[in-house]
């Protein structure tokens, strides 16, 4: 997993409240058994016409967010199924992070996990944030998650809670497992002493 300290970033934004985990992949793609190749169905449904092309009136097609790598969304983000795609087809999009007003809390475990960072703000600053981003060409956010703020264009900054094994985790590029492996010659000796 790689490791999250800072990322500066065009953001994108997504307008919307309770995105589901089905509308950010789609069921009938989760059947593939590698966790490759989930970028190209990202909001399937709202970024193709029934036709295949792609969908100019939906945000991600315009021309001005085709490199962001941070996504600006309303509340609830993430609801729905407990899908581990979902977080998958964001990273391999291209996103980082997530800022929104709320996620669910599976989608916002499963972001943990995989090293995609959702970031929590308050309704109104989200709020703001889009407007400015839509006003804006090239606006583009800092995330600094070892000091637990996002910093705007004109320098404003607001701090974002997140818990210490998360941030740990995100900080050094570790999943669950690779956390617990720093610890195998403690393990080891654990077992030895009581003769497993």
């Amino acid at each position: 997993m790689e490791a999250f300290k800072k990322h500066t970033g065009i953001a994108a934004p997504l307008n919307r409240i309770n995105v589901d985990t089905d509308q950010i992949i789609p069921k009938q793609f989760l059947k593939g058994i590698e966790r490759t190749g989930f970028e190209n169905y990202l909001f399937y449904d709202w970024r193709f016409l029934d036709s295949g092309a792609p969908d100019p009136e939906f945000v991600l097609n315009a021309p001005r967010y085709q490199s962001a790598s941070i996504l600006v969304a309303g509340a609830n983000f993430g609801c729905g199924s407990s899908r581990e795609h979902a977080p998958w087809a964001l990273q391999q999009y291209g996103f980082k992070a997530i800022v929104a007003s709320s996620f669910a809390d599976i989608f916002r475990g499963n972001s943990f996990k995989n090293g995609l960072l959702p970031v929590t703000l308050p309704a109104d600053i989200v709020a703001d944030i889009i407007a400015q981003i839509e006003a804006q060409e090239g606006y583009a956010l800092t995330i600094d998650l070892e000091s637990q703020t996002v910093t705007r264009p004109n320098g404003t900054l607001h701090a974002f809670d997140i818990g210490e094994f998360q941030k740990q985790c995100l900080l050094n590029g570790l999943d669950e497992i690779g956390w617990t492996l720093q610890f195998e010659a403690d393990i080891s000796a654990y077992e030895s002493r009581r003769g497993i």
